[in-house]
């Protein structure tokens, strides 16, 4: 099951791709029972070996800024006709338009859905809001839980307070007698 933070790093890696004006940026979202390997598959091309350059480095900079994430392995930056980085949770497919037509991978992984950048904004904007409203109604839980404790320890507060005044007035008064008792021994 993906994660919200994952859905977060692909969409990050999207738009890092778009940056370097990617063409063709498709999210695949695959499958659970047919891949093990990872969630999501982001599928894009550049027009030659220097941009799919540019579009994989750009790619790992901005990931490694915005999350202090980097790739477990990059493979076929020598060549850029087909370069892979393997995110774990998600792998970033940056092709020359040749190989990606050659190789198929949205063909091959039919079983996969193809997510575009704005469902995916879609998705977590909702579910952050769904995750904000469960901790705002926990926190007015405690707040509540909170305040019934104080008010059942308030009074015991008070009582002892209480008892110290009074305990204080008895000391006053037994002193002030004491000293009246001396003072009309001395007469």
């Amino acid at each position: 099951m993906a994660t919200n933070e994952s859905k977060q790093l692909v969409l990050a890696a999207a738009e890092a791709a778009d940056s370097k004006k990617a063409e063709d940026i498709r999210i695949l979202e695959l499958d659970p029972s047919e891949s093990g390997l990872c969630d999501y598959f982001l599928i894009c091309n550049g027009t030659n070996e220097r941009q799919n350059d540019a579009i994989s480095d750009e790619i790992e900079l901005q990931l490694k800024r915005q999350f202090g994430v980097y790739p477990n392995s990059v493979e076929g930056r020598k060549q850029a006709e087909w370069i892979l980085m393997d995110y774990v949770d998600f792998i970033v497919h940056i092709f020359s338009p040749e190989k990606r037509e050659f190789y198929g991978l949205e063909r091959l992984r039919k079983s996969a859905t193809t997510i575009s950048v704005a469902e995916m904004h879609e998705d977590l904007a909702a579910k952050s809001k769904a995750v904000r409203a469960k901790k705002t109604v926990a926190k007015k839980a405690v707040k509540k839980t909170a305040t019934k404790a104080a008010a059942k320890k308030a009074p015991a507060k008070k009582t002892v307070a209480k008892k110290a005044v009074v305990k204080k007035a008895a000391v006053k008064k037994t002193v002030a007698r004491k000293a009246v008792k001396k003072a009309a021994k001395k007469r």
